[in-house]
């Protein structure tokens, strides 16, 4: 059965809702028949995504809200959920879902980790800080999805303030979940999206046309329901090109380093390159 927060004139707030992910979630979340809210700073993607949500909603445009949001700013978060509460009663599917990927390096701007970790991680903290007191409150089934990365897990070499950002991400919704199930009545339950190879702005770069190896956002988010509708906490999307069974072994891998006390990102060390790949096929 599908997840009871996910029911007709119910409210879904999703930030970084303007495009990619965000988008893909929230036209399904429409098609349920639900009140959706899209937050985002780019206000020109935010006005075509909310004519498209509108044309489908089940109340058309009195269904949708758009807001244009930093939710880097906690302030800015805060007068959202209140004007979600005014507008809709409150929220009951929270998808914390904004994020940025600006390049970093380890003595690369400054500027660049800042932004980058205001917006991944302090966004998520911001937005389950803001919203969640108050769907905990109201006693009724809901979500929090809190989009993370398998970068946060395996922390390849290249951009280290985006690994950061993303471990943070997944340490918190982990520490959200256990909260969130030793709560007296509570029943907003917490899920951590672990997305795949997505074609979406963020991963594009200069091309115009999807990457075979990639998957939609739309295949991602039907993926995510699916889990989500099989109570999962860890979300974590296969692509085109990596089937889970290989992600596991990464994951295993990167675990390793610590437990065998081999070097930091070993799967990147020469030394290690045979060992990993007899690892991955299971010698």
């Amino acid at each position: 059965m599908p997840h009871p927060a996910l029911s007709s004139d119910h409210t879904a707030v999703i930030t970084g809702g303007a495009s990619g992910i965000g988008l893909a979630a929230a036209m399904r979340f429409a098609n349920f028949g639900m009140n959706v809210c899209i937050a985002d700073v780019d206000a020109a993607k935010l006005k075509d995504a909310a004519t498209k949500l509108s044309e489908i909603a089940k109340g058309g445009a009195a269904a949708i809200m758009s807001t244009t949001v930093d939710v880097s700013n906690f302030d800015d978060v805060a007068k959202l959920e209140h004007e979600v509460r005014s507008r809709f009663g409150g929220t009951d599917v929270l998808m914390n879902n904004a994020g940025i990927s600006p390049g970093s390096s380890i003595f690369g701007p400054r500027e660049n980790w800042e932004r980058l970790i205001n917006v991944n991680l302090w966004g998520i903290i911001n937005g389950t800080q803001a919203f969640g007191p108050n769907m905990v409150a109201r006693g009724r089934p809901g979500l929090i999805i809190n989009t993370g990365s398998k970068q946060g897990i395996t922390t390849p070499p290249g951009n280290p303030a985006y690994n950061v950002s993303k471990a943070g991400v997944k340490a918190f919704t982990e520490a959200l979940q256990h909260e969130l199930r030793n709560t007296d009545k509570c029943k907003i339950t917490a899920h951590l999206l672990i997305p795949g190879f997505v074609f979406t702005g963020l991963t594009a770069g200069n091309r115009t046309e999807k990457p075979a190896a990639a998957w939609t956002p739309e295949q991602t988010v039907d993926f995510m329901l699916g889990r989500i509708e099989a109570g999962d906490f860890y979300i974590l999307c296969p692509d085109n090109d990596v089937p889970r069974a290989l992600d596991e072994r990464r994951m295993l891998w990167a675990a390793g380093d610590i437990v065998e006390n081999r070097p930091p990102l070993s799967r990147w060390h020469p030394d290690y390159a045979e060992a990993f790949a007899a690892f991955v096929k299971g010698n």
